[in-house]
């Protein structure tokens, strides 16, 4: 019988060849994007999963509180995990490591005297035993405990293997490596890499004792509890029984202990490991935050589009549904009962079903590899390391054939053999039931409306971000950072006369970040105006007197600081720092002196206020002085007039010149601060493309949807439409008295889509501090391309049904 089944299956599909292509891709495209938005998901909620008792295990970290303003950090001062070791009541493991700097060199000895190098080293830490009492790695060779001496490291397989090609782990031992040229460590253990998904990607581990039995202390503020460095971290695995409210507690306590609160308004909290990969508050250690509410809105998406293709299949399933009456009513007479043909019309959906399913999984991997700039790299398409994938995409056709095939076998099976037999398939196809497949083109054009509204709101923020005025002079300007371990003045001034004799260059600076960067200083400042005292935390920027010329930085009042006073003994605030103050004329700010490191400093100016991050953030307190001595960029303004490509090209060339003569050792890198700028913005940028991707289709398989509806109607109005015709009735009235009952369904949609794409935007764009406005002009937009996108898909069929023959409509009469 089941081979019956299917032998039939596949001759209906045959005959019906266009209607079988349609739900095919409709399907195939529905699933495919939920095959690649289940990868997206599964991979990003999968983190950290592994660790054994992993709901027990916290990062600490630490909130600072200023009047008006909290700042987060994902780190502690140093001294506190040996401190929590000391008095761990209710502590079972607690695991401080340091972060190493990124872009590292390490040299690998070769015979006596020589070495190998690797640059750009990345993902180290100093660390000790209890780190791997925490994050299970699988040993090689060597155990954890040798990280209780100083100066050893144990390193991965992948490192072992780029540093010691073609040696065998076990025989590595005992071989030295020297960071920056300055830390020696002996290699005393191998782990493998950790293959699960974690944001604890590091590949080596050098002993967290090196750093108190050196002079690394003072760069790791080993003994300042007032101190706090994303950089220091402290996991911690909570005793059985023991709550977080009471480890939190103790934290206090010992922060009492050692901080006293004039000092710092400091506190502690525990972040949960499963909140690690989510949480950009706090960040992890230099991989991607994931974004829960995209996540979900991923999700939807999915929903969305598996939705609109189980309602087109159930459209243009019904709307042929009239030309298998007569076949559904032979077999019915010959014997066939209503579940029978259930069964066969669900095989049916599910032969359609799979074929597309092994469409999608073709189209999966491109789908992949147009968004692979902005999916994570650990996101493929592999059953044999995902065998979940098999289950999902099991589960994912029982549900679809079920959704998209349950109703139609419903209808299709309650035809009357003597109705249909008669010819008479009007009360046979139910067309009682219309207005259910009316509501599922409405729906289909809602989700559609929705996605096109948002789709525009998105990308006009994303233009309103990019094109925002920063409040400073962005354009035709490069940056250039010193490595941070030789901090030589003498080469940072050689270098600095050399780039200013480029002939392509218009100014240079030597300062710190740009105005708009990703890092930022800041400081606690105060002034104290008779008896009231304000106290905040203020960002501080730092750099050459040109460095305000260069960036074309707005003067409200005062002047630049003198650069002969000295390094920070004149400040400029900005606007914003000055109304905090409670100036609100920006010239009486000018002579007052703020409280910096317990000293006073005049305010010599006060400067229009300009965005220091995206504009997701509010404009906060600022302050900028003269500095030299420390400063690690180049800031540098190109003449930006004709024939600029090729000006600016040999200008990099002439940099990259000048800098291989001061640092032979150091790659030459750089970036034009306009496309720094426009990075802030990549995550809205990403969700624009989804989003735009996700639209077209939604309006592809909506309009699908709407050509099996005007299938079916002008089916079972063909009669009518002959006597009309017959009556005197032209092609025009015919076309128009058929399409308007379809613009009709649009215009509902968009009368129920506009509020809901409104009350969603809305909520987006509150994310934004300066943020676009919802214009009227974008739901218009959006209701004229979904009028003309239906008017595409209804107007050739009504025209045919109202250009054909009535003598053939009307025959049978």
């Amino acid at each position: 019988m089941i081979k019956n089944y299917l032998t039939i299956a596949l001759r209906s599909i045959w005959k019906n060849k266009v209607f079988s292509v349609i739900n095919i891709l409709g399907l195939a495209i529905g699933i495919s994007a939920a095959l690649v938005i289940y990868l997206i998901v599964d991979h990003d909620l999968g983190f950290d999963k592994f660790e054994p008792d992993g709901q027990r295990i916290y990062r600490v970290v630490s909130k600072i509180n200023f009047p008006g303003q909290v700042i987060q950090n994902q780190g502690v001062p140093s001294p506190l995990p040996i401190a929590l070791k000391k008095e761990q009541t209710g502590i079972d493991i607690v695991a401080g490591f340091q972060q190493y700097n990124n872009d590292t060199k390490v040299k690998v000895p070769v015979g006596s005297e020589s070495f190998k190098e690797f640059r750009k080293q990345n993902d180290i830490i100093f660390a000790d035993d209890q780190y791997f009492k925490l994050i299970p790695y699988e040993w090689i060779t060597g155990t954890s405990a040798v990280l209780n001496e100083p100066n050893t490291c144990v390193i991965t397989l992948s490192k072992a293997t780029l540093y010691f090609p073609g040696i065998e782990p076990a025989n590595i031992i005992g071989k030295t490596l020297v960071y920056d040229d300055s830390v020696n460590m002996t290699i005393r253990g191998v782990v493998k890499d950790i293959k699960a998904s974690t944001d604890f990607q590091f590949t080596a581990f050098l002993s967290y004792t090196t750093i108190s039995e050196s002079n690394l202390k003072d760069n790791y503020g080993w003994d300042e509890w007032n101190s706090v460095s994303s950089s220091s971290q402290t996991l911690i695995k909570v005793a059985p029984g023991s709550t977080v409210p009471a480890v939190e507690k103790k934290l206090l306590a010992v922060q009492k202990k050692h901080i006293k609160e004039k000092d710092m308004d400091l506190s502690y909290k525990l972040q949960p490991l499963s909140d690690l990969h989510f949480n950009q508050d706090y960040g992890t250690y230099g991989n991607y935050t994931a974004h829960k509410p995209t996540l979900a809105g991923l999700s939807l998406v999915a929903i969305f589009l598996l939705a609109l293709a189980c309602i087109n299949f159930i459209n243009l399933s019904t709307a042929q549904s009239g030309s298998r009456a007569r076949e559904i009513g032979i077999r019915k007479t010959l014997g066939s009962s209503k579940y029978q043909l259930v069964f066969q019309f669900l095989g049916e959906t599910l032969i359609i079903t799979i074929i597309a399913a092994v469409i999608s999984l073709v189209l999966a991997p491109f789908i992949l590899k147009i968004f692979s700039d902005f999916i994570p790299a650990g996101i493929h398409l592999s059953l044999q390391e995902k065998p979940q994938l098999g289950v999902f995409m099991v589960l994912l056709i029982a549900v679809m054939t079920l959704l998209s095939g349950f109703y139609p076998s419903l209808v299709l099976s309650a035809f009357q053999p003597i109705q249909v037999l008669k010819g008479n398939t009007a009360k046979g196809n139910g067309t009682h039931r219309l207005w259910l497949r009316k509501t599922l083109t409405v729906s289909q054009f809602v989700i559609a409306q929705f996605l096109l509204i948002s789709t525009i709101v998105v990308v006009k923020q994303v233009k309103f971000s990019v094109g925002q005025d920063m409040g400073f002079n962005k354009d035709a300007i490069v940056n250039i950072s010193i490595p941070w371990n030789i901090p030589d003045s003498a080469k940072k001034q050689v270098l600095l006369e050399k780039l200013k004799a480029i002939p392509e260059i218009q100014k240079v600076a030597l300062a710190g970040n740009p105005p708009a960067a990703n890092g930022y200083n800041t400081t606690t400042m105060s002034y104290l105006d008779g008896k009231k005292k304000y106290e905040t935390m203020v960002e501080v920027k730092s750099g050459e007197g040109t460095y305000l010329d260069l960036y074309q930085m707005k003067l409200l009042a005062g002047r630049y600081p003198n650069v002969n006073a000295g390094a920070g003994k004149e400040l400029l605030i900005n606007k914003t720092f000055a109304d905090y103050l409670g100036f609100t004329n920006p010239a009486d700010a000018v002579g007052i002196n703020i409280s910096k490191d317990e000293k006073p400093v005049p305010v010599v100016g006060v400067l229009a206020d300009f965005h220091t991050q995206s504009t997701r953030n509010q404009i906060k307190p600022l302050s900028f002085s003269i500095e030299t001595r420390r400063q690690m960029m180049f800031h540098i303004k190109l003449f930006n007039d004709e024939g600029r490509s090729v000006k600016w090209t040999s200008a990099i060339k002439k940099m990259e010149t000048a800098w291989k003569e001061i640092y032979p050792g150091y790659d030459f890198t750089y970036s034009f601060l306009d496309e720094d700028i426009a990075k802030f913005y990549t995550r809205e940028k990403n969700i624009s493309r989804l989003l735009t991707w996700a639209t077209g289709l939604c309006i592809f398989i909506s309009c699908l949807g709407l050509l099996g509806l005007v299938m079916h109607t002008t089916q079972i109005r063909t009669k009518e439409i002959g006597v009309r015709k017959v009556l005197g009735a032209s092609i025009k009235q015919i076309i128009t008295m058929l399409s308007a009952e379809f613009f009709r369904l649009v215009l509902l949609a968009f009368i129920i889509a506009s509020p809901l794409a409104w009350w969603a935007m809305h909520s987006w764009l509150n994310n934004f501090a300066f943020r676009t406005p919802i214009s009227w002009w974008v739901f218009g937009i959006s209701g004229v391309l979904m009028l003309l996108a239906s008017l595409g898909t209804v107007s050739f069929l009504t025209f045919r049904a109202a250009n054909a023959n009535p003598v053939k409509s009307l025959r049978s009469e």
